[in-house]
């Protein structure tokens, strides 16, 4: 695998040749033009990743990484860390939400192991990728090495590698009880928006409950002093092992020319360290949705990016990722598929 600096300077501009062909047809297919809006620019945007003319997304695949966090132990959430693995269970026997949608949008799911708390029995639906055993209390100290958050990077990006010859188009998912905590932390120190802006109520907590999420997110800013311009210094003090994975599968993708669509809150945190060590790379995002949770506007915003819906979703898990891909697979396929008034006989 190329190192992580060898990964980034590979990600190149989109293919603006692709772009100009794609838009062309769109505007002689039989139709007004633009009057299918942003399935339109998707289908262009597409091109310019994949570098095709037509290119297909038959082969789909949603990454979940689960990871647990240390700050669980300071109160945020009314879950116990426990959840986590018994999820990532869920999600290798097929059971649980993003299975539901992903079969649904013939999206395989590949589950990972990347910072669980305790040891997986192995399934032959489970990536074993664990970094270390779950982030320690970000209230209290930093969550992680420098060395564990770049190896969390590095593990996403090996796992893109290992699957891109079987992926036309990527979506990410996570899972780790507690984790809009780090991801709200990250999105504060990024975004230089205040924490009570960016802190939601995450699996349902109460109002008191939230209002000590908000203390401990900013005790954990000012005790670890992570700095906005080095995304590894910030994904180390106040981040998590999933989030950092994340961010490697969406350098992986897009080093690749991979279109990654990425899924909610915690998907958005991965997408800021992403964006901050590789601008370029923002070009290769299309965000699903628009998360419940209030932190996700203002991450999509400083990404420069426009969700393709909002359901009020707010599971993570990828689920909203894998409609997002159903959405993608559509736009490609009118492009390809619908005729233009030349090829319609249509004057």
């Amino acid at each position: 695998m190329e190192s992580l600096s060898q990964v980034i300077q590979g990600i190149g501009p989109l293919d603006q040749r692709s772009m100009d062909k794609a838009r062309k047809r769109q505007d002689e297919l039989v139709k007004p033009q633009g009057s299918l809006g942003r399935l339109e620019e998707l289908s262009i945007k597409i091109c310019g990743i994949k570098r095709e003319e037509f290119p297909r997304l038959s082969r789909k695949a949603i990454i979940t990484l689960a990871g647990d966090h240390g700050v669980v132990d300071a109160g945020v959430t009314k879950w116990p860390r426990e959840v986590t693995a018994q999820m990532v269970k869920n999600f290798a026997l097929g059971n649980a939400g993003i299975n539901v949608l992903a079969h649904h949008t013939g999206c395989r799911v590949v589950v990972v192991d990347i910072g669980v708390a305790s040891e997986l029995e192995p399934h032959p639906n489970l990536l074993s990728r664990k970094v270390n055993r779950g982030t320690q209390d970000l209230s209290q100290g930093p969550a992680m090495t420098r060395e564990e958050a770049q190896a969390s990077i590095e593990e996403g990006i090996r796992i893109v590698d290992e699957l891109s010859e079987e992926l036309d188009i990527v979506g990410t998912g996570d899972m780790g009880i507690g984790n809009t905590t780090p991801s709200a932390a990250i999105a504060a120190v990024i975004t230089h928006r205040k924490v009570e802006e960016v802190t939601g109520r995450g699996a349902g907590v109460d109002d008191d409950m939230l209002s000590h999420k908000v203390e401990v997110i900013n005790r954990a800013i000012e005790i670890n002093q992570p700095q906005p311009q080095d995304p590894l210094d910030v994904l180390s003090k106040v981040g998590g092992f999933e989030i950092g994975g994340i961010c490697g599968v969406i350098l992986g993708a897009a080093h690749h020319h991979i279109p990654v669509v990425i899924d909610g809150f915690i998907s958005g945190a991965a997408a800021l360290i992403a964006a901050d060590l590789c601008p370029q790379v923002k070009d290769y995002l299309i965000a699903s949705h628009l998360s419940v949770e209030p932190g996700h506007r203002f991450v999509l915003e400083h990404l420069g990016l426009s969700p393709l819906f909002n359901l009020g979703m707010r599971l993570g898990e990828g689920t909203g990722a894998a409609l997002g891909i159903f959405l993608c697979e559509a736009a490609t396929n009118i492009l390809s598929q619908m005729k233009t008034f030349n090829e319609a006989g249509i004057s």
